[in-house]
């Protein structure tokens, strides 16, 4: 392996703005907001402010599934939030999330308003309200709240650490790299031998832990995360491309997938979220058209 140039790190660290890489406009060591905004509020009991990230797509894809079992109190309004541009540090975001990540949402059907930030809490939250993706019998809720906490601690060696490192750090470090390719094909390793013998996280019963991972392990055996599935050798992981398959032909899915995203195919584009009938009137192609 070929070292990088010795560092040496210094007594106290002082911040850098120009050493964050593609992110650095948006970086820095402190919370709070930079700016004055109020967010807009829909018309629907729930409120949604987020990005299509793989967080993001888990709140809009339990919504979703909600809807589909004719849950029509699940209706709610998505909002973009362009956290290249620091939208997330606005005041009214702030104040809903105090740690400044995309997703968040608010219940107003409550007396007075529930704000819900981290997505796998935003996940449990909808699950206990509405009875629903989290099993009853206590083992297989067990189950499912351990691959919950399993994802949540997991993917930021993914995102965090690995793609990082892999595609946003201005150098490729190779121990860094290195690093994180090995943890990141040990937990797929670690689904890909569970999903042997379970059709779901849980067992038989698809939840929140298939709702919380699919958007981070499903896009990566698929090749939609990082352009790493060469690298990773993604196709050996026979059983977690099965299951992420199966996940990806639920309706529920490919339309919350679409729910604020502002890249790839302009049909598969949503980039607000005010209607079920958005997704057939107001994708990127249709308001790109006129139609």
């Amino acid at each position: 392996m070929s070292n990088a140039s010795e560092y040496t790190p210094p007594k106290v660290w002082t911040w850098d703005s120009e050493s964050g890489g593609r992110f650095a406009n948006i970086n820095r060591p402190v919370a709070g907001p930079t700016h004055e905004k109020t967010l807009p509020v829909g018309k629907h009991p729930f409120q949604v402010y987020s990005l299509a990230t793989p967080n993001g797509v888990k709140a809009t894809v339990m919504l979703e599934e909600l809807l589909e079992l004719g849950h029509e109190a699940a209706e709610y309004d998505a909002w973009l939030i362009n956290i290249t541009e620091g939208e997330q540090f606005s005041s009214g975001y702030v104040e809903i999330n105090p740690n400044s990540k995309i997703p968040v949402m608010v219940d107003h059907s409550t007396p007075s308003p529930t704000r819900v930030f981290e997505s796998g809490s935003i996940l449990l939250y909808l699950a206990e309200k509405f009875g629903a993706f989290l099993p009853t019998d206590p083992t297989a809720r067990t189950e499912a709240m351990n691959w919950l906490f399993w994802q949540m601690g997991s993917a930021p060696f993914l995102g965090g650490g690995f793609g990082h490192f892999y595609a946003y750090a201005p150098i490729k470090i190779e121990y860094a790299i290195n690093r994180y390719a090995m943890e990141t094909k040990r937990q797929l390793d670690v689904l890909n031998r569970h999903l042997a013998d379970h059709e779901y996280l849980a067992g038989r019963e698809y939840s929140i832990a298939d709702i919380a991972t699919w958007p981070w392990y499903g896009a990566l055996v698929k090749g939609l995360l990082y352009d790493a599935g060469e690298f990773l050798q993604v196709q050996s992981y026979e059983h977690v491309i099965r299951w992420a398959d199966a996940i990806a032909q639920r309706p529920a899915a490919q339309r919350g997938r679409m729910v604020n995203r502002v890249w790839g195919d302009p049909a598969d584009q949503l980039p607000e979220r005010h209607d079920a009938s958005d997704f057939e009137l107001r994708t990127l192609d249709k308001l790109q058209s006129g139609q």
